[in-house]
């Protein structure tokens, strides 16, 4: 099975300026655009996503991923049905725990409990059915349905994105070992919930080069953030060890989505080797030529991966390069 090949698209411009770039993504055959949420870092997603909706015909529309602590239920429901009238059947509301959204503004990310609960609270309220607001009942006019897309990285979320989600974004990288890990937790998830497979979006940094080494070098804050936040066992796995300390200055907002990324590559330096780098982009990611990129999507499908969510390094630049050369190199062989 080939799988669905989706691309990121930070809203870091004005989404008239936007459309643009989820236009030629269409064109060139991408199956979705996925759209992150962070209030501070990017524009809007939901307007965002209206004025690509109104700007597409067949491409798929997702968030990857908003959230159920800085947006309440209810108007993540509105705002769901609002674009799903717009894209009938094109779209997915991907919902995570908050990271980048929350930190800034001094929240905490979502508990499990609190997932389980903002998805029902979502389910109920998109199903057009009543729900019971600490004792005000109450119920969407006009509801449509939409599929609800858990993302997830640690065991307990992977099992729960399996037992309440219609699909799992999968936040572990395309490395074997890992995938194949975060897919039995997912699967756990759904047999415990008595479900069926649920489909599994995995996520990817992407770059089609024939200089892995040194295209890799800017994955060094992805790697440091990884080691951070728990993953350095997954990072061994592949034969990568890393000590990074837990808090590193000079980045702002944090790794993954620093302003300033030659300076984040420089300071994660000290702590993620230019050999380190390679091996993550090579076991992890998707770094390599046309062909190579090829081939590990074709295994991700014959794994029972659905969907493949491919991004740029950087948050604050639109992805033509990657659209382009991906587009026009891997699209059209991975489709022969």
């Amino acid at each position: 099975m080939t799988p669905d090949i989706g691309i990121r698209v930070p809203p870091c411009a004005p989404a008239d300026q936007l459309i643009g770039t989820v236009k030629r993504a269409e064109e060139l055959g991408f199956d979705q655009a996925w759209f992150p949420d962070s209030q501070l870092l990017w524009r809007d997603v939901f307007t965002t996503l209206t004025a690509a909706a109104l700007g597409t015909d067949r491409i798929g529309l997702g968030t990857a991923v908003t959230n159920l602590a800085t947006r309440h239920p209810a108007v993540l429901a509105s705002a769901a049905r609002s674009v799903a009238e717009l894209a009938p059947g094109r779209f997915i509301l991907g919902l995570g725990v908050g990271n980048s959204s929350v930190g800034p503004v001094g929240m905490r990310p979502s508990t499990g409990a609190e997932m389980r609960a903002g998805f029902a609270t979502l389910r109920a309220l998109l199903d057009g059915r009543e729900w019971d607001f600490g004792g005000a009942v109450s119920r969407l006019r006009d509801p449509a349905p939409v599929p609800l897309y858990m993302a997830a990285s640690g065991p307990r979320n992977l099992r729960l994105a399996g037992e309440i989600s219609d699909g799992a974004v999968l936040l572990s990288g395309v490395s074997p070992a890992t995938l194949a890990a975060a897919s039995e937790r997912v699967g756990e998830g759904a047999r415990a919930a008595g479900r069926g497979p649920v489909p599994l979006v995995a996520s990817a940094f992407c770059a089609v080069t024939d200089d892995v080494e040194r295209t890799a070098r800017q994955l060094k804050p992805i790697c440091a953030a990884i080691a951070q936040t728990g993953g350095a066992k997954a990072l061994a796995l592949a034969g990568i060890d890393l000590d990074v300390p837990d808090r590193i200055d000079g980045v702002y907002p944090d790794l993954v989505h620093a302003e300033d990324w030659p300076a984040a590559v420089e300071i994660c330096s000290q702590w993620v080797s230019d050999e380190a780098a390679a091996a993550f982009a090579r076991a992890f990611c998707l770094f390599g030529t046309a062909e190579e990129i090829v081939t590990r999507l074709r295994e991700l499908g014959a794994a029972g991966v659905r969907g493949v969510y491919l991004q740029h390094v950087g948050s604050y630049d639109l992805p033509h390069d990657l659209i382009e050369t991906v587009g026009s190199a891997v699209l059209p062989v991975l489709r022969a």
